[in-house]
């Protein structure tokens, strides 16, 4: 290869995408190959995988999926910014929820995107996130800035809500946790506050729009 074009390739944007799904992966790989100024350098399947490849690849900015078998992607996000503060991250996924959004952006990301979107969107993110900067298409935007305050779950909050998701009746929750029933509808008014909703199944419907928890 001529110094020239060595000095190309080391120009582009080096890009690693993480999706479970390959034939994602083979579509945002073919929109970036096809970029003068970017180039897929890795891929990765698993959150356990993306943290390996990270080390081994060092890209420039990392295309991120969610919901990844094994470890998150907003884990895989912390694991990597532990030990590299500087990486750069756009999710890409399919959750549109608020307190998603707020725990990517919390763990590291710089960029946020809903599959679906134009490539040009994607394009864009990834241009900006490695200029430095922040990209929130309006939809994400919108659904950040509806974000209530006050409305942070404790961790035993959560956990009680993912069951109360999953159908189970107080007494099944008190049983699962080790609490008494009494606790649980303690537990169970303050989330029903929090979330500004009047019953378990509202809270239940709010909690999956804004991605507190996912069925599985």
């Amino acid at each position: 290869m001529s110094t020239v074009g060595a000095e190309k390739i080391a120009e582009k944007m080096r890009v690693m995408i993480v999706d479970d799904h390959p034939l994602m992966r083979i579509g945002v790989a073919s929109i970036v190959n096809a970029r003068p100024d970017m180039m897929v350098v890795a891929q990765a399947g698993s959150g356990e995988e993306a943290v390996a490849m990270f080390l081994k690849h060092k890209p420039d900015v990392t295309l991120m999926d969610l919901r990844l078998p094994g470890r998150s992607g907003v884990d895989a996000i912390r694991t990597i910014r532990e030990t590299h503060a500087r990486a750069k991250f756009v999710v890409l996924t399919t959750y549109e929820g608020d307190a998603d959004i707020h725990r990517a952006l919390e763990a590291g990301a710089q960029g946020y995107l809903i599959k679906g979107m134009p490539y040009q969107t994607l394009v864009e993110a990834l241009q900006r996130v490695h200029q430095g900067g922040r990209f929130l298409p309006p939809p994400v935007a919108r659904a950040l800035a509806s974000r209530m305050p006050d409305s942070e779950l404790s961790a035993r909050e959560q956990e009680v809500l993912s069951l109360l998701a999953s159908g189970r009746s107080n007494k099944d929750i008190a049983s699962i946790l080790h609490i008494t029933e009494a606790t649980v509808k303690c537990h169970v008014s303050a989330i029903l506050l929090r979330l500004n909703v009047s019953d378990r199944t509202e809270a239940v419907i709010t909690a999956l729009q804004r991605g507190l928890v996912h069925l599985q």
